[in-house]
């Protein structure tokens, strides 16, 4: 079967000011497996350009495909944009089957399949094997109503078949990584790149994520032969920064610990780079030479605020002092930390903003991150919020990036003016400013200076978007009135067997 996958043009990111592309890793973990099945597999990655939706539909239309498959690389944000490439490639190519994958898609699949009759089939949650199981009953013209973790319609409804299990050997499942040129991806300043994953899942229970439901349960590939693979992508195709796309991706200290090991023997030269939790820098105080040694330059720290009623509230479950600890052995290892600062928790005023400001500055991180909370209905966190008004009603802005829910004490523009202070103030202190003149080992240097490149661009461009793109509503409606019922009844994306849902509890405690 002939297939394209397709990953939309992204506008409203701001990250994407410095013009470097990393490759949509999610659409290449479904094409692995669809390769190795026979099928004749290609992607269009319309991020490059970007390319508008007529030069998008144009080049699908171009390879003729039997189906099309988009994959959600925005989540929520990037609905909008793939219905409208849905619905011309259904006018342009009336027999091809169009399929949606991904965290929206998963949650929304009734809303999908009720307002847009360009799309088939929705794949929910983790899509290697039931995307291989659709695409073959398509091909063969078998039944697919027993394919479990799909969404399609029956008599003009919406129907879903049972929740397809969860992935337990994710080394079973090669990435396809020959869908893609190597030579066009770049991040950290010019240095070619890919994304990489070693973990699925968090098992912590931070009420507002989004992503942790989809994943259901932590797991991890097998620590050597990510590092092999991780070998031969810089040794036969140049990379050299692997972006770590986990939630957590050391939530098992002896895994993580293992696959230090085997990277560090396979004598590569690489920047790695990811996130993980403050909680878990601080348990591994006794090996973060290790992280350095395999390659890591910088961890983008989850804490999302300063306030300790505040990460009571979204169950972060971590606290200040590890926070605080966390980052001063990342700088003893000379690996540089990114935290996240998230406004629009609870009904701040100028003085809790002004504290936070404070705070922030006194953990002293390398570099800050400030994002806004992005509800999503099938978090715990949506029925705290449900009663809020939103100031955003275009579902692209809703990115993180930009303020969704109104506060009580302050106008969104005073909210903005605040987000824009704190990221200036933390990155222009004379603290940070030495840092960026310099640092004895040259990739950290490499690191500093293109962040700050990076930052200036897109502060510039969100105060511009702010001033001149973004429309707020002065009057929204509910956060529940605008999206609908609490869903979080139906987080869990994937069904976990019975013998490892009983073996559930004993194995986080074992890692």
């Amino acid at each position: 079967m002939r297939i394209v996958l397709v990953n939309v043009p992204h506008p409203a990111i701001g990250s994407r000011i410095p013009r470097e592309q990393l490759p949509p890793y999610g659409l290449l973990c479904i094409g692995g497996p669809l390769i190795d099945e026979g099928h004749d597999v290609s992607l269009v990655d319309g991020e490059f350009g970007p390319m508008t939706l007529a030069a998008l539909v144009a080049e699908v239309v171009r390879r003729k495909p039997e189906a099309i498959l988009f994959g959600h690389s925005g989540s929520s944000s990037a609905q909008p944009i793939i219905a409208a490439a849905a619905r011309t490639l259904r006018e342009r190519l009336p027999r091809a089957r169009i399929i949606l994958g991904g965290v929206h898609p998963t949650y929304y699949w009734r809303e999908i399949l009720r307002d847009e009759p360009a799309v088939d089939f929705v794949v929910r949650g983790e899509g290697e094997e039931t995307a291989r199981r659709l695409l073959r009953a398509l091909s063969l013209g078998l039944p697919t109503g027993c394919i479990p973790g799909i969404a399609f319609r029956e008599n003009g409804l919406p129907v879903a078949t049972a929740p397809a299990p969860v992935i337990t050997n994710l080394d079973f499942y090669r990435v396809g990584w020959e869908l893609i040129d190597h030579a066009r991806y770049s991040y950290w300043g010019g240095k070619r790149a890919v994304v990489v994953q070693f973990s699925r899942g968090c098992p912590h229970l931070c009420n507002y994520c989004g992503q942790r439901g989809f994943w259901t349960r932590w797991r991890h590939r097998d620590p050597v032969l990510l590092a092999k693979e991780i070998a031969r992508l810089h040794r036969d195709h140049g990379v050299e920064v692997f972006n770590f796309a986990d939630e957590n991706p050391s939530a098992g200290r002896t895994p993580w610990r293992a696959f230090l090991e085997a990277l560090i023997a396979e004598n590569v030269s690489v920047t790695l780079v990811g996130s993980t939790r403050a909680d878990d820098i601080v348990r591994d105080a006794d090996f973060l030479h290790l992280y350095k040694q395999a390659g890591f330059e910088r961890f983008l720290l989850g804490m999302e605020n300063t306030d300790e009623a505040t990460l009571r509230l979204i169950r972060k479950g971590g606290t200040t002092t590890s926070d605080r600890e966390a980052i001063r052995l990342l700088r003893r290892h000379n690996i540089l930390s990114m935290a996240t600062w998230v406004a629009g928790f609870d009904d701040q005023s100028d003085a809790d903003l002004l504290r936070g400001l404070r705070q922030l500055i006194s953990y002293d991180p390398d570099q800050i991150q400030a994002l806004y909370v992005t509800p999503h209905r099938w978090t715990p966190f949506f029925r705290l919020a449900k009663e809020r008004r939103i100031v955003q009603a275009d579902p692209t802005r809703w990115d993180y990036k930009h303020q969704v829910l109104a506060m009580t004490r302050m106008p969104p523009w005073r909210l903005f003016l605040w987000v824009k202070f704190i990221e200036a103030a933390a990155q222009l202190r004379p603290r940070s400013l030495r840092r960026l003149a310099w640092n004895p080992d040259p990739k950290i240097r490499h690191a500093i200076r293109w962040y700050y490149r990076m930052g200036r661009r897109v502060w510039i461009h969100e105060i511009l978007g702010f001033l001149f793109r973004d429309r707020l509503e002065s009057d929204g409606p509910t956060l529940g009135a605008f999206l609908g019922a609490p869903q979080d009844h139906e987080e869990e994306a994937s069904s976990v067997p019975v013998r490892a849902r009983a073996a559930r509890k004993p194995l986080a405690a074992a890692t």
